[in-house]
């Protein structure tokens, strides 16, 4: 098959198929870019599409569409998922027979993603976490008929930004997208929480700040090195009647059901987005 351009024209052999565009730029593509920098990534095929124009490090950036060159091997979508109906009919348009979309746009289904980009040789869903700038991500990915040489692909392309952990279902990338995805934001709350407890006890704010964030940095490190329990991880602090023991009354009682609705608030709003974008797709009004 004919890979064709933006144009309609037919690339000349020498083009590159394998090129990455990063579709939008935001937050978290940028924190992956900066992953794969400093993996020593090859992004010399990488084009940044932003209609800001405004340039992201180490990566060709251009305002539209036409302005990227012939069809990439991978296009990642890193926009907001409301932008779907407004990106996808000039996209579609660019996306060759042999392109790989790779959507980080939280809660549009693979089916809905098929429908914008019928011609794309594969659709995948990933959903990374922010610590992918420093390569210590977890990285979601579901992908429907993918055969052995686009996994490797897609895998390939992922791996030097953290733990890649492939899906069997977009149920199971969905839950680790709340858990994972949005665990950051829910460790740095943690984090500035504790800080803030012991700047209440007299701490200067700096040096609380420092103590609370190590402490976190050191635990999971920690965690990640024995493979023990955290059950185990956390009786080896606590002494009975001690004063470990007295904190975890209070957060045992409170702490499992706060993070259960905090998690299930995530899939709700994910629920949301998904039926948003299924109701746009499937539009009269839709071209």
């Amino acid at each position: 098959m004919d890979v064709v351009n933006v144009t309609g024209a037919v690339p000349a052999k020498q083009q590159r198929t394998d090129a990455l565009w990063l579709v939008g730029c935001g937050n978290m593509a940028g924190a992956m870019v900066e992953g794969w920098r400093s993996a020593a990534t090859d992004l010399s095929g990488a084009v940044a599409i932003r209609p800001s124009g405004t340039a992201v490090p180490g990566v060709r950036t251009v305002r539209t569409v036409a302005e990227a060159g012939p069809p990439p091997g991978i296009a990642l979508l890193g926009f907001k998922p409301q932008k779907l109906s407004e990106v996808a009919p000039e996209l579609a348009g660019a996306i060759g027979g042999r392109t790989v979309v790779l959507s980080m746009l939280a809660g549009v289904e693979v089916e809905t993603l098929r429908q914008r980009f019928p011609t794309a040789a594969a659709v995948v869903r990933v959903m990374p976490n922010t610590p992918v700038a420093i390569r210590r991500g977890v990285i979601a990915v579901y992908g429907e008929g993918l055969d052995q040489a686009q996994r490797t692909q897609v895998g390939s392309l992922l791996a030097p930004l953290g733990y890649v952990a492939w899906c069997g279902s977009e149920a199971e990338l969905g839950t680790i997208g709340h858990v994972a995805g949005s665990g950051p934001a829910y460790v740095a709350r943690f984090i500035a929480a504790l800080a803030a407890a012991g700047e209440g006890k007299g701490l200067d704010p700096g040096l609380a700040l420092t103590i609370a964030r190590e402490t976190v940095l050191g635990t999971g490190w920690l965690a990640a090195a024995v493979s023990d329990p955290m059950d185990e991880i956390a009786r080896r602090v606590t002494s009975p009647n001690g004063t470990t023991q007295a904190g975890l009354a209070v957060l045992d009682a409170e702490l499992p059901g706060l993070i259960e609705r905090v998690v299930a608030a995530a899939a709700r709003r994910s629920a949301e987005l998904a039926a948003d974008a299924r109701a746009i797709d499937s539009s009269p009004a839709r071209t």
